[in-house]
């Protein structure tokens, strides 16, 4: 919804102007959340029950207690700040406690920050704060501006003419630029293949696979090209003599393309191959797994042995892997390599970015979404990939087996895309960015210690 970041504020006004006069806060916001998240994720079912094969029963059981789960972190904010017998600590509370939580939500137990409120402001107005204090910051002035619109003193008119000042100088903050463009623009191939994930692992459609991303990669003249995640569902020495068949025999192409790699202790990794025509081949093996699918949480092997998905428990890469480099004429372009949904982390994205020895230029998303079907997590993580653009003042490119492969810039504008579940290759330029934004240089530290300390004066103040 192009404007979902703008009715997502008078949604939420609506909700504290209900829920800050309900006899019991707790109770009544976490039926809200549960709500909302089961909305939100119900792709979940569909990847548990559809492709997975658990029973409906069960799928259905594993959203509710998920949700129910992220829902109390939403309504421990209401509750804390519900005890404020101050309007205007209250708005200042309900803030700084929602920001807190929602980062809460995003670290413990791996971290789940899928479906939070900053990726509503990729086209919504408070957009320009995310390249200086992140997603956090997005989300601190949503719930602030919405809490001040139900819970404010102040009459009907003033109140929209310090929502239009807030807006306005909002958007005066997005009229700088922290990154400046390097090199001349890429033209790139990303491909799509389309095949579905009930036959991802089937061992008569992996030759089928293997051939349509061989085929298309070997007739593309781009000087990048992208294949999605376990674009070559195999191990890896069932296709190293492939690799070097698909090595480009000029310098100024490049491929990168997802693959079952190998880590340096021989467990098998969810990884990226990149592919030049001179030196070894690069390999990034994905960081930030998934529970359930890429290793298994403690006692939860029988949850695992449910679905019917040859796959166990991955090798984690290092959080710091250096990019791939890539070159454009006499300039190096160093490409961030993402897989899956490793763009959900903003705070890792930064820290990358940040400790580094090189730059990164662009930033890689190779994705595999037909676990999803045609469900909401296509464009939710499409939001979230234009929300670390955006962060971190550098493009993203997405290749994706169903979808939404996009190519995004610097400033988290959509430049092109392809439709869902068809198979093409789509034909791009993008032009390369260097430098870093004040969020990459920080993370959330600062928004976290500004939202505690104004926690702790409130509550002080209203101890008095």
């Amino acid at each position: 919804m192009p404007y979902g970041g703008w009715f997502l504020i008078v949604g939420l006004a609506i909700f504290f102007r209900a829920i800050f006069s309900d006899a019991h806060p707790f109770r009544s916001s976490w039926i809200f959340s549960l709500g909302y998240f089961c909305n939100s994720l119900w792709w979940i079912f569909v990847s548990l029950h559809d492709i997975g094969g658990l029973p409906a029963a069960l799928s259905i059981f594993a959203v509710i207690v998920l949700s129910a789960y992220l829902g109390l972190f939403y309504a421990a904010a209401v509750k804390l700040t519900h005890l404020y017998q101050s309007n205007t600590l209250r708005i200042i509370g309900i803030a700084c406690s929602w920001v807190i939580f929602e980062w809460l939500r995003g670290q413990l137990f791996t971290g789940f920050p899928w479906a939070g409120f900053a990726e509503s402001q990729v086209d919504g107005p408070f957009f320009a704060w995310a390249p200086l204090l992140g997603g956090l910051a997005c989300t601190w002035l949503c719930v602030a501006l919405a809490a001040y619109l139900s819970l404010g003193k102040n009459n009907f008119f003033t109140k929209i003419v310090a929502t239009i000042a807030v807006i306005s100088a909002s958007h005066a903050i997005g009229l700088f630029s922290f990154t400046q463009p390097i090199g001349r623009p890429i033209d790139l191939s990303l491909i799509q293949g389309n095949f579905a994930q009930t036959t991802k692992f089937d061992p008569a459609s992996i030759s089928q696979q293997i051939e349509y991303y061989y085929d298309a990669i070997k007739k593309s003249k781009s000087s990048l090209i992208i294949a999605p995640e376990t674009a070559i569902p195999v191990q890896p020495t069932k296709f190293d003599p492939l690799f070097e068949n698909l090595k480009p025999k000029n310098n100024s192409q490049n491929i990168i393309l997802g693959a079952i790699g190998m880590g340096p202790n021989g467990q098998l990794s969810n990884s990226a191959i990149g592919l030049k025509s001179k030196g070894e081949n690069y390999q990034y093996n994905k960081s930030h797994l998934v529970p359930f699918g890429e290793f298994v949480p403690w006692g939860a092997q029988w949850f695992v042995d449910l679905f019917k998905v040859p796959l166990g428990n991955f090798y984690r890469g290092s959080d710091r892997q250096a990019p791939f480099i890539i070159l454009q004429g006499i300039d190096e372009i160093a490409v961030g390599i993402l897989i899956c949904y490793e763009d959900v982390f903003g705070n890792e994205l930064a820290a990358r970015q940040r400790n580094s020895a090189v730059d990164h230029h662009l930033w890689v998303n190779l994705t595999n979404l037909a676990w999803f079907g045609d469900s909401q997590a296509a464009e939710q993580q499409l939001r979230l990939a234009r929300l670390r653009s955006i962060e971190t003042g550098i493009p993203t490119l997405r290749a994706t087996n169903t979808g939404i492969t996009s190519v995004i810039d610097h400033q988290g504008q959509v430049l092109r895309q392809l439709p869902k579940f068809q198979q093409g290759i789509l034909k791009a330029e993008i032009q390369a960015y260097s430098g870093k934004t004040p969020y990459v240089w920080v993370g959330d530290i600062p928004i976290l210690m500004i939202c505690g300390l104004f926690l702790i004066l409130a509550w002080r103040k209203n101890k008095k």
